[in-house]
């Protein structure tokens, strides 16, 4: 009986009914931009793992005899300065790039969401002191805290994840807190705490669901920024060490070669890493317009 008269009280959760679910892919639909964007970002995870399958190249040892060709036969974007073939590169860089880049944005998103719910939920004291972390983490450049701590400990994949998303967690944890506040002076948030509900039951069966789109459209701007962020990071020399590769460092060895006419070593990676950036954020509008309930009624 409890369970069931809780549960009642949560009338707004988002994707709730089937029927909301179809309204918000409808609008969804119906954005050219965001279709385009999933369409692009489609490819780009299909050319990462599926095109080394169709496309095979050697990606660890070097072969300085093929070094910095231009496109041709046999290498249809050229070679690099140590003579790996480049679209192979292209490929196997941007699986480094995509997957650090969701895992961290997953990441931060997930943290700083049960973080910004938490502290908007309790408020008072609770609030003033894990704001205050979030304030003063804040207020340091992100990119300076990312410096630091990749210089500190050697670059892989893990690391990486790990290093992104202890600096863009603070971004969703003050957005979430935000609609927290806003959501717990609900009715249904009354109900449930006379009836008993506790704190963990507010946060992830009420606050959290009902913030679900606001998640999930954060969510996809994080993954963008966490991408940025690898390019970076390697561009400064802080990436994952040789043979591995990805579109940051293969950027940052071909602006060396700027003066000599290597523009096969600058323009794919750097056109890769706007692709998907802007791919994620079209899809970003595109679902902040999907579960705006406004154009769902005139879906």
């Amino acid at each position: 009986m409890t369970t069931t008269a809780l549960d009642a009280t949560q009338p707004e959760a988002a994707l709730a009914t089937p029927g909301l679910a179809r309204r918000t892919l409808a609008v969804f639909a119906r954005n050219t931009l965001a279709l385009t964007g999933a369409l692009v970002l489609l490819e780009l995870l299909a050319f990462c793992f599926l095109g080394p399958l169709v496309h095979p190249t050697e990606q660890i040892h070097t072969d300085l005899a093929q070094a910095a060709l231009a496109p041709g036969a046999g290498h249809p974007l050229g070679t690099t300065d140590l003579g790996y073939d480049l679209l192979g590169r292209l490929m196997y860089g941007g699986r480094t790039s995509l997957e650090v880049g969701l895992a961290a944005g997953l990441l931060a998103t997930l943290f700083g969401t049960v973080y910004g719910a938490v502290a908007g939920y309790f408020g008072g004291w609770v609030d003033a002191a894990m704001m205050r972390v979030t304030d003063a983490a804040l207020a340091i450049p992100a990119l300076f805290l990312l410096v630091v701590v990749a210089a500190i400990v050697t670059p892989s994949k893990p690391v990486l994840i790990l290093i992104i998303a202890s600096v863009a967690w603070l971004s969703p944890a003050r957005l979430i807190r935000g609609e927290a506040l806003a959501l717990r002076s609900r009715d249904y948030l009354h109900a449930m705490r006379l009836m008993g509900g506790g704190g963990g039951r507010a946060v992830f069966r009420h606050i959290l669901p009902n913030a679900i789109g606001t998640v999930i459209v954060n969510a996809t701007f994080q993954i963008a920024d966490a991408i940025l962020y690898v390019a970076y990071l390697s561009f400064l020399g802080l990436s994952i060490p040789p043979p591995a590769a990805d579109w940051g460092s293969m950027l940052s060895s071909g602006i060396t070669y700027t003066q000599v006419g290597y523009w096969w070593l600058i323009f794919p990676p750097g056109i890769a890493i706007v692709l998907v950036v802007a791919a994620f954020h079209c899809i970003g509008d595109g679902l902040r317009d999907a579960f705006d309930v406004r154009l769902q009624k005139h879906g």
